[in-house]
């Protein structure tokens, strides 16, 4: 007998249960025990379980006494049937929706693609100088990208700049609003956090499991949902942090000199909260690099697609030159944005 067959009599639903008999198709852990010859033949007892070796009343354990109780797979394939079932009616909204989507990521990769690189590095340069005035990052910027276009990765590092532009930019205008209405009201900050909680814990590969169900793996907004959903955390909190870390005192005299809401929020609280959502945005772009990487696996251009290369053929030098060239930009972006905000946080001052 199974065991939780006792439970199941004690309770009084064998007939329910439908006389303890199993039915469907067996798990493949059930049919290689079977090969093996380790489990009981059909219609005889199992052996008494030892009490330290009791399993958890889990659905697989249950289903052994009672077939009624379905299975873990039964219940993962349900889901499965539910997200195939409500698939057709998300395209026809989510398809419209996300299509701009698409054409900034591949009106911006073209455009960035089309520039030759003895006017993009310069560019590039000028923005770093013009955002910081930081001689050093300047030229760390510039030594970079020339190492990078040396030794062959100019393309990819571009094609991966690319992708951040957009999908940043796309994280602060949706990011930014979000985090001013959560520290406005306490009722959507309690409503929005566990959404923030479950975005920020959810390991990077499941991102695209539902994404790859909905949309082709050729279009852009595939890759580009994916690596939005995951950096828009960072901005959305720390924009909300950093309006509620405002000093009362100064929301005080804000209110004595008779401000409207509007003009506090504009004139005062978004002044007084630019460091923090500064410092949010540079986190966004950090985590759009890292998801840019990830988002290789399904047609994401750039860097990414050389590492996977390098995993792909076993090609440890192509693995870890693109991975330097991952660190490079990932460092110069930071070093970046953290002087532009520091520039920022002295004017605020």
């Amino acid at each position: 007998m199974a065991t939780y067959d006792g439970l199941i009599g004690a309770l009084g639903l064998e007939e329910w249960c439908g006389g303890g008999k199993t039915d469907g198709p067996m798990t493949m852990a059930e049919l290689l025990a079977r090969a093996n010859g380790t489990s009981a033949p059909a219609g005889s007892p199992d052996p008494a379980t030892p009490l330290m070796q009791t399993p958890f009343p889990s659905l697989d354990a249950l289903n052994k006494s009672c077939s009624a109780i379905p299975r873990s797979r039964d219940m993962t394939e349900a889901v499965e049937q539910g997200f195939l079932a409500i698939k057709d009616p998300l395209k026809v909204v989510l398809d419209p929706v996300t299509q701009p989507l698409s054409y900034m990521l591949d009106w911006a990769l073209a455009g960035f693609e089309a520039v030759p690189w003895f006017i993009m590095i310069p560019l590039l340069v000028a923005i770093t100088w013009f955002a910081t005035k930081k001689i050093g990052v300047t030229l760390f910027v510039l030594a970079s990208f020339c190492f990078m276009a040396f030794i062959n990765y100019y393309d990819e590092a571009i094609q991966t700049l690319s992708i951040i532009f957009v999908c940043t930019i796309i994280a602060v205008l949706l990011g930014v609003p979000i985090g001013i209405a959560m520290s406005r009201s306490n009722i959507l900050q309690r409503a929005v956090i566990p959404i923030l909680d479950m975005l920020q814990t959810l390991p990077t590969f499941v991102y695209l499991v539902p994404l790859i169900f909905l949309f082709s793996v050729t279009e852009s907004k595939l890759y580009g949902i994916a690596i939005i959903l995951y950096a828009i955390v960072p901005v959305i909190r720390l924009t909300d942090l950093g309006i509620r870390l405002v000093d009362k005192d100064v929301i005080e005299a804000a209110d004595a000199f008779g401000m409207s809401s509007r003009q506090k929020l504009w004139g005062v609280q978004v002044p007084l909260a630019l460091p923090n959502i500064m410092a949010g945005i540079n986190q966004t772009i950090m985590m759009s690099l890292a998801m840019v990487v990830i988002a290789s696996l399904v047609s994401a251009p750039g860097l990414g697609v050389k590492v996977l290369a390098g995993i792909r053929n076993l090609e440890l030098g192509v693995g870890l030159v693109a991975g330097f060239c991952i660190v490079l930009l990932a460092v110069l972006l930071d070093r970046s944005t953290k002087a532009a905000l520091g520039r920022i946080d002295t004017s605020a001052r």
